[in-house]
């Protein structure tokens, strides 16, 4: 969900092309959460093999990573840690969401509103520990890294700019400003021309404010480890924090310790940025003998992921010379 910053965050295009060669760190979640949304059956059904295991996920990592990799773009999937326990209320709503939701796809799917339930079913999807298992295991066969966050895996991905090991991140959602990324990627979904990049700088600049003041412009909004205070959105926030009148506000929950978490997250080091050689083999193993995906198609990506990766890889090696 993350916070929502839209009416007062400026953002610009840019092309494919303008990342080329560039780190973008992806909140692997997010991706693939899309993944489960989008690509299902006319009513709602997402993709299965035989055995009934969801495979919607697995499709939509495979080729949107190969199309990145073919703009010579350079992903790393960082995967999410242990919540914090501020976080366990906005776990709990998505939660019952996602009931509320899987109650009406059934009743239009018995009703025969194609249209609806595939709206309805796009609000259900639950990624279970098997499909993180195979979401990394494919990754491995593809030779694209992935890291294991501590906890918040945007504040992982943020972390990985401000070190300098990323030039951005892949995500939708503004909370990797506040943990402190410098280039925000939106839409990073190929269904467009142009992408939408949120820079940091530029931001705090024409607000005239500090990274601190953002995140409290967000805290008076609503985030995941807050609820907000109602009545209060981005503008409104925006014009309190720069008057200086957030203290004024009757605030019944615990700013400090959501600060807290957006200046100074769980982060690790323990990571190794490396794009390698697909394991050909073990990808056609996994994804058609495991999962019943067309011998065909995967093949003919196989063949393509080793040759993007080989290109750019060349490239990186010319550029020490």
């Amino acid at each position: 969900m993350g916070v929502n910053l839209g009416n007062i965050i400026e953002q610009y295009p840019l092309g494919f092309h303008d990342l080329k060669g560039k780190v973008i760190a992806v909140d692997a979640l997010n991706f693939l959460y899309q993944f489960l949304s989008i690509i299902r059956q006319q009513d709602g059904t997402p993709l299965m093999d035989s055995k009934g295991r969801i495979t919607s996920h697995l499709s939509g990592l495979l080729y949107r990573t190969i199309r990145l990799l073919e703009y010579g773009i350079k992903p790393v999937y960082v995967f999410d840690g242990k919540p914090p326990i501020l976080k366990k209320n906005t776990i709990e709503c998505r939660v019952k969401a996602k009931e509320k939701a899987r109650e009406e796809w059934v009743k239009a799917k018995e009703e025969g509103r194609l249209e609806d339930a595939k709206k309805f079913a796009s609000r259900t999807s639950r990624f279970t520990e098997d499909m993180l298992s195979d979401s990394k295991r494919l990754l491995g066969y593809m030779g694209v890294p992935y890291i294991h966050a501590p906890s918040e895996g945007e504040a992982q991905c943020a972390y990985l700019c401000m070190k300098g090991d990323a030039w951005g991140v892949g995500s939708q959602d503004y909370d990797v400003l506040l943990f402190g990324a410098q280039h925000m990627v939106r839409d990073l979904t190929l269904s467009k021309k142009e992408l939408s990049v949120v820079d940091l700088d530029k931001v705090l600049k024409k607000l005239d404010i500090s990274r601190e003041q953002l995140i409290d412009i967000a805290i008076l909004v609503g985030t995941d480890f807050g609820p907000g205070i109602k009545g209060i959105g981005p503008k409104k926030a925006y014009k309190i924090v720069k008057e200086d009148r957030i203290n004024e506000l009757d605030i019944d929950f615990d700013i400090d310790a959501i600060r807290e978490i957006f200046l100074n997250p769980e982060t690790t080091d323990d990571y190794c940025l490396e794009w390698k050689a697909p394991d050909k083999d073990s990808l056609v193993s996994f994804l058609c003998g495991d999962h019943e995906f067309s011998q065909d198609r995967i093949q003919k990506a196989a063949i393509n992921l080793d040759k993007v990766i080989k290109e750019f890889t060349q490239r990186d090696l010319k550029a020490w010379f």
